[in-house]
């Protein structure tokens, strides 16, 4: 096959006619002769897998992203993406928004229901077997991908609605309306049909993809890599015994949806699931990335040094197309003006253009504040760190120009703190890797970087987004932006998602610290054993050694390091800690303002609204409810 899954995925719509409907779960049987006969030769069942794939959410979307949704970025745009008017406690049952249960549309693509995407994968997987120019074991691997797509659809949908019917088969042209007004399963039995799923595709699938007309179809990693997602969210709080939220969130029998008592050989289940995938993952030759091309030039003279080494280690781990640390990957296309990449792209303050420049969506408060310091502390934790004076101002010395103009202002908060900080972060006087040169950026009111007159295009907290970003995109052009795979699942996330679960089934040990140093060494930090021990750097000395310590740290570990990466939301939902973390108004610099000492005040630039419990689950649209009298809707809404 010449066409490549990741690049075709979203024209392919030939079997939509057979494989959508106006319904909520795409209840109406298949016209079985007329799908039947689409599957007799390679190419048509080809375009029946890419449909399969199609349904896959566009991440890097703008207009259909999740990594909106938290409290990790926000952007002062009138016609605000969906997820921030979702985070903002703008939710309605009646047309929700980003709903994966009944599709929505969005700028540049929309996103299909997933239900629909089910629908197509168990015909692929009903039908494939009929195609004569294909050998047994192209079909079983074809399958296999299939079975994947559906166990993940399935997975994604219980994120986020909780209990969910499960549609392992479609239904037959004779089937009865009381068959099609399918039920709600619990909790429990929803994850045990996923993971038994994944399970039985994995043998039949490659171990890794490669060849690059194929990259980014399913194999044994990415499976792998689901697996220990689904196990993971299965053992968390949100999922394990939250008899808080949903004791009387009950079916028609008077059984509760959710298992009401937690179950630490889930945590367990979630370890084991972890260390597989990584073992797996290792087998096929991933690895923690180290950047070993050359560098720009302006970099050239200084990379002997070890902050740079551990900046460009960091900032491609994310950019280089198809890194060893990418387990999964997808590059569907986007219109480019929708893009996420065009949101935080800087203006090159050298070019006569910046069309594809928006520069309007901004990191907040929150997230400068959640980096370590250099210690790998938290701000509030570090004895050499001056917590309480983060917000006044200093002139940056010579020994901080790695990151920050010498001799310019800024705030004590830019200042010796770790090298994800400055790989994902910029700020008034920091520095910025641009594709022609370096440049300071300059934030105040009037300047190259900050608001213009009245304008819309203006960071409103006074930070931009680094991570993103590859440093030869230009700004005048949108084919002049690089574009990279955006990060399903790397491989630094198996590794947190192993310590966390090891934490929470056995309590603290050497297993742990080692699986978060992977991520710390690579980050240049410290030890976190030894840095915690240390009662020279540590308010909170040995706090590592508690499993409730420890889980703190390891959930700041996973938030710095996939920041903004689109785990934040589902993190803080599945960990219950949405009324601490969504329940506080965005905070920014007084960007409005064009000197110092009146920039560097922190006020409020936004608001965000959850409804504890409501907002855990999204609702089923109303409609969907009246199709469906079996249908229970989600609690509150």
């Amino acid at each position: 096959m010449k066409k490549t899954i990741k690049h075709i995925a979203l024209y392919s719509f030939v079997l939509v006619g057979f494989l959508s409907c106006d319904d909520y779960l795409d209840i109406v049987p298949d016209k079985t002769q007329e799908v039947s006969l689409m599957f007799q030769r390679q190419e048509a069942a080809y375009t029946a897998l890419v449909t399969c794939y199609s349904y896959l959410p566009q991440n890097d979307g703008l207009y259909a992203t999740f990594t909106l949704a938290s409290d990790e970025l926000t952007t002062p745009l009138a016609k605000e993406p969906n997820s921030i008017k979702l985070m903002k406690g703008e939710q309605v049952a009646d047309d929700p928004f980003m709903s994966f249960w009944s599709g929505y549309g969005a700028s540049g693509r929309g996103q299909g229901s997933l239900w629909d995407g089910i629908r197509a994968c168990n015909t692929l997987i009903a039908n494939i077997d009929q195609a004569v120019d294909m050998t047994q074991v192209e079909k079983n691997t074809w399958k296999a991908e299939a079975k994947v797509l559906k166990a993940y659809y399935h997975f994604l949908l219980l994120n986020y609605y909780g209990p969910i019917p499960i549609v392992d088969v479609n239904l037959p042209i004779d089937a009865s309306d009381e068959d099609l007004r399918v039920h709600r399963k619990t909790i429990d039995e929803g994850v045990t049909y996923i993971l038994n799923t994944l399970d039985s595709a994995i043998a039949d699938l490659p171990d890794r993809t490669t060849g690059n007309n194929d990259l980014g179809r399913m194999d044994k990693v990415i499976a792998y890599a689901i697996k220990s997602k689904v196990s993971l969210y299965a053992a968390s709080p949100l999922f394990n015994g939250n008899s808080e939220f949903y004791s009387d969130f009950v079916n028609h029998e008077g059984t509760p949806f959710f298992n009401q008592n937690v179950e630490v050989s889930k945590w367990e289940m979630a370890a084991t699931i972890a260390k597989e995938a990584i073992d797996i993952a290792v087998a096929q030759g991933a690895a923690i990335y180290q950047f070993t091309s050359s560098p720009p030039k302006y970099d050239e003279t200084n990379y002997d040094n070890p902050f740079y080494k551990t900046f460009y280690d960091l900032k491609f781990s994310v950019l280089e197309k198809w890194n060893p640390e990418l387990l999964w990957g997808d590059s569907s296309p986007v219109n480019d003006w929708w893009r996420l990449q065009s949101g935080v792209l800087m203006k090159d303050p050298t070019a006569s253009s910046v069309q594809a420049a928006w520069q309007w969506i901004a990191p907040t408060m929150r997230m400068a504040e959640l980096f370590y310091t250099k210690n790998g502390l938290p701000i509030d934790e570090d004895n050499t760190y001056n917590y309480e004076r983060r917000f006044g101002t200093t002139v940056v010395s010579n020994d901080k120009k790695n990151y920050a103009r010498p001799g310019l202002r800024t705030a004590e908060l830019h200042l010796n703190r770790e090298p994800r900080f400055y790989t994902n972060i910029g700020f008034d006087s920091s520095e910025y890797r641009g594709w022609n040169e370096l440049w300071t950026l300059r934030m105040k009111k009037g300047q190259t970087h900050g608001r213009i007159a009245n304008t819309s295009d203006y960071l409103i907290t006074g930070f931009s987004l680094k991570k993103l970003v590859h440093p030869e995109s230009e700004g005048d052009a949108y084919d002049k932006i690089i574009r990279y795979p955006w990060p399903n699942a790397r491989l630094a996330e198996l590794y947190l998602n192993y310590a966390e679960a090891l934490n929470e089934a056995y309590g603290p040990s050497q297993a742990v610290y080692d699986a978060l140093n992977v991520v710390r060494v690579r980050a240049g930090i410290p030890y976190v054993e030894v840095v915690w021990s240390d009662g020279s750097l540590a308010k909170t000395l040995n706090k590592h050694t508690t499993q409730s310590g420890l889980r703190e740290i390891i959930r700041q570990e996973r938030m710095i390091e996939l920041a903004f990466e689109g785990h934040r939301y589902n993190d803080i939902r599945r960990w219950k800690l949405a009324d601490e973390y969504f329940n506080t108004n965005v905070r920014g610099w007084s960007v409005d303002e064009k000197t110092d000492a009146n920039y560097y005040k922190v006020i409020e630039v936004g608001m965000r609204s959850f409804a504890t419990p409501r907002d855990y689950l999204h609702p089923i649209k109303t409609s969907e409810l009246i199709t469906n009298p079996n249908l229970i809707q989600n609690p509150q809404w």
